[in-house]
């Protein structure tokens, strides 16, 4: 029996998704055929930003390939447009004169970009904004022209513009409206936006009308018009004004349409067998035009189209996250204020900051955030759960971690959140989902998640939030592994190229890298600024400066934070050695801060768990021993067993080659964490074989393995040398180290490094070439001569208000 044909107008977002959500659903149900006007397949039109800024490639942000398709048994037709429906007979008529029978037709044809009515309207070198065709014909232009005028100042036009300021052209935003972004914005975040913008060279005429755009003598478009009578020159005029519902081929067909095309809560139109989703549909008097909206309807559509019957889209709470050339936004609700609503503001211009939250009567009914959009996903659901408000009032503009706990507020709200909180607000992606996505199907970085959940795989603005779960569910067997892609949104620039330009023109600032790198943003993001913070101390030890600010919060804070918000202090035990004084200093420690636990660690030293963050400093004072790093990129322990001293089966003195290599290595910061073992004899009871440098005594000597792993992909370290004497131990070790320390990306474990350069590149590097050995091992105990311990530091009074609470005035 033949199944049911499904015919789809449109392979764009909202389509495309409601097809997947089928396929979910009820994967054999339908023959289907993909009728899609553009010569690609399924794209993400929210990345055409980075495409134009040159941050990305067309391919990159290809969202289904065509082989796609293919193992789906979808029929994909490639440049083909629709002229008409014919409801009677059940067909569907290209422009071409083929037929496509449909017992099932699905129209998400989307929107047209509004082209402004005034002369000149339709000159060479006057384009819009919407698809790859209009990214690249600005591409091209930005090639051969100049001044570039982008008449709009909404979203899209402020992406175009940025990305063709950053194409080298000259450009001038043109705006009706008093302030940019006047339905995302209110007027002080849109003039923290705009102050940001010009500080990058955009230009801005806002409360103008545009009158004529006026030929050249080629023809194309010269100048703009405006209707006080200023003229401005334009090589390219880009239309960014708005969209209109594409309702052409509907409204042809005789389907219902204003405003777009008239459907139910089941996505269904006047006519049962046609259904309608995305920027094209009219739902209750509204049109969606953000991509969150676009898939809900597409859940609810294929849980009809499945014969579920059970799906009912009621229409979408909105609330709006970008991320504007750089620059994080968020806007939800009623955040203009008004007449009855109280506004609760904090506002700090000189470090790009604003929040402002709009009550009434003890409930949140509005938000605008420009630069910390941290606490919008909080924000958002106190307001769409209409929660009372009243036990928060004093404290909520901090965000959720509230008062005191700066510098770990990601990691605090996602451990916070619960199952049922969304996540991805583009995708409709809760916590719970990726949580379970991570643990069933063992995903443990960011592209897998997008994968098998959609969450960060639209906007993207929520990545940072997954990866908080993705670490709150995996610890330290997380790893994000840079790839030769940017080091951030922040520059077109790769690590190898940021590492290569510190080194080559000795860079020593966090503000030399930015103004040299023409930096975007002008004091980087939370993502390079640790990256860049590793490259200077590491390429110019003694010299570079070090920001600690620019350090993650267990880095600043020398101890590990948990998902209470309290931290866990891991004094060192070189080798897991200990005293019995030792011993003493750390019962009485626990016994005066009420320690809740106190835990033997898998590196073989004491673990004090739930310090609250004021009682740090007294404790390290009280402790007076040094900090075991458990809790940076830096180096760990050095596991070892007995030994030769005790063990019957020893065959060198593990125990003591621990406690140099310990020694040697302290305090040294690293691309990523690093952990050491050294076993007695081939049975191996430190498990050397999956460290990131694991040494095996032998009865001759003391064979060296390197690149292990012990994360949730154990991965076994590789053979590298067998040396004679412990001093050839803490010599190659050392060089492999530091040669891992100059040439490996920031977070790059030694594992992913090696997969990336080779371990025969090591070797050559290490092994084969004697004097280069030597140099690296220099270089390493040069980096680490006379580093203060930083617990001892922070005792002594080196910046002693890092964990001072805030206080605000009564």
């Amino acid at each position: 029996m033949a199944k049911p044909r499904l015919v789809l107008i449109g392979n764009g977002m909202a389509g495309m998704r409601t097809v997947e959500e089928l396929l979910a659903l009820e994967p054999d149900m339908y023959d289907i055929t993909v009728l899609g006007e553009e010569p690609y397949p399924n794209y993400n039109r929210i990345l055409l930003s980075p495409v134009l800024a040159g941050e990305q490639q067309v391919e990159d942000i290809i969202l289904n390939q065509v082989q796609w398709y293919a193992d789906h048994g979808i029929q994909l037709e490639l440049n083909t447009k629709v002229s008409h429906i014919h409801r009677g007979r059940r067909t569907v008529e290209t422009e071409d004169g083929r037929q496509f029978p449909y017992d099932r037709l699905l129209i998400a044809t989307g929107s047209n970009p509004f082209i402004l009515p005034v002369p000149g309207a339709d000159l060479p070198g006057v384009i819009s904004y919407r698809d790859i065709k209009d990214t690249e014909a600005m591409i091209e232009a930005a090639r051969v022209y100049r001044h570039a005028i982008v008449i709009g100042g909404g979203l899209l036009g402020l992406e175009a513009a940025n990305g063709l300021k950053l194409r080298g052209m000259d450009v001038t935003v043109v705006h009706i409206a008093p302030w940019l972004l006047e339905r995302q914005l209110d007027e002080t975040a849109a003039r923290l936006l705009q102050k940001s913008l010009e500080d990058k060279g955009l230009r801005f005429l806002l409360q103008k009308q545009t009158a004529e755009l006026v030929a050249g003598e080629s023809g194309r478009v010269a100048a703009v018009r405006f209707k006080d009578g200023e003229v401005v020159p334009a090589d390219l005029v880009v239309m960014a004004v708005g969209i209109r519902p594409n309702v052409t081929v509907a409204e042809a067909a005789g389907l219902y349409c204003n405003r777009g095309i008239v459907v139910n809560d089941t996505m269904q139109t006047y006519d049962p067998r046609i259904y309608a989703v995305g920027e094209c549909v009219n739902h209750r008097g509204t049109a969606y035009g953000l991509v969150a909206p676009l898939f809900e309807q597409a859940k609810v559509c294929a849980n009809h189209l499945a014969n579920f019957g059970i799906g009912q889209y009621k229409g979408s709470v909105l609330s709006t996250k970008l991320k504007v050339t750089g620059i994080d936004l968020f806007s939800a609700g009623n955040f203009m204020g008004g007449e009855g609503t109280e506004e609760i503001v904090l506002s700090d211009p000189a470090s790009g900051m604003y929040k402002k939250l709009v009550l009434k009567d003890d409930k949140l009914v509005g938000a605008c955030l420009y630069g910390d959009t941290a606490d919008g996903a909080w924000y958002f659901k106190l307001l769409r759960e209409q929660r009372d408000i009243a036990d928060m009032r004093e404290q909520m503009i901090f965000g959720e971690t509230n008062l005191g706990d700066t510098g770990h507020q990601g990691q605090n709200r996602a451990a916070a959140m619960a199952d049922t909180d969304e996540v991805c607000g583009c995708n409709g992606v809760c916590k719970g989902t990726i949580v379970k996505a991570i643990k069933e199907k063992g995903l443990f970085t960011i592209d897998e998640v997008k994968k098998h959940t959609k969450a960060a795989s639209s906007c993207g603005s929520c990545s940072g939030l997954v990866e908080q779960i993705l670490m709150n569910c995996l610890g330290s067997s997380y790893e994000e592994s840079p790839r030769l892609k940017p080091i951030c949104g922040c520059t077109s620039h790769t690590h190898e190229e940021v590492r290569m330009a510190i080194r080559e023109h000795k860079l020593l600032t966090h503000r030399q890298v930015y103004d040299f790198l023409e930096w975007r943003t002008p004091n980087g993001c939370a993502s390079c600024r640790p990256a860049i913070n590793y490259y200077l101390v590491s390429t110019w030890p003694h010299e570079a400066t070090d920001d600690p600010q620019s350090r993650f919060i267990n880095e600043r804070a020398h101890a590990n934070i948990q998902k209470d918000g309290t931290f866990s202090v891991i004094p060192q035990m070189k080798g897991g050695v200990t005293s019995p004084e030792q011993l003493r200093r750390i019962a009485d420690v626990a016994d005066k801060y009420e320690v809740p636990m106190v835990k033997l660690t898998g590196g073989q030293r004491i673990d004090l768990l739930g310090v609250r963050k004021e009682q740090l400093v007294p404790m390290w004072r009280d402790l007076g021993m040094s900090s075991g790093h458990a809790y940076g990129k830096s180096i760990r322990t050095v596991k070892t067993c007995v030994g030769s001293e005790f063990c019957r089966f020893g065959t060198q003195n593990s125990t003591q080659m621990g406690i140099d290599l310990e020694t040697m290595l302290g305090n040294m910061w690293s691309p990523h964490k690093v952990k050491l073992a050294v076993s007695g004899c081939p049975r191996n009871c430190a498990e050397a074989s999956i460290k990131d440098v694991g040494v095996i005594s032998v009865d001759s000597g003391w064979e060296i393995y390197v690149g292990g792993n012990g994360g949730i992909k154990t991965e076994v370290a590789q053979f590298f040398v067998k040396v004679k004497t412990p001093e050839e131990v803490k010599e190659y070790s050392g060089a492999f180290l530091q040669l891992y320390r100059e040439e490996a990306w920031y977070l790059e474990r030694t594992v992913h490094w090696l997969e990336r350069v080779g371990l025969d590149y090591a070797k050559a590097r290490v092994l084969d070439d004697e004097a280069n050995r030597k140099a690296l091992y220099e270089r390493l105990l040069y980096a680490l001569k006379d580093l203060p311990d930083p617990w001892k530091k922070r005792v002594e009074g080196f910046q002693a208000n890092e964990f001072t609470p805030l206080t605000v005035p009564a």
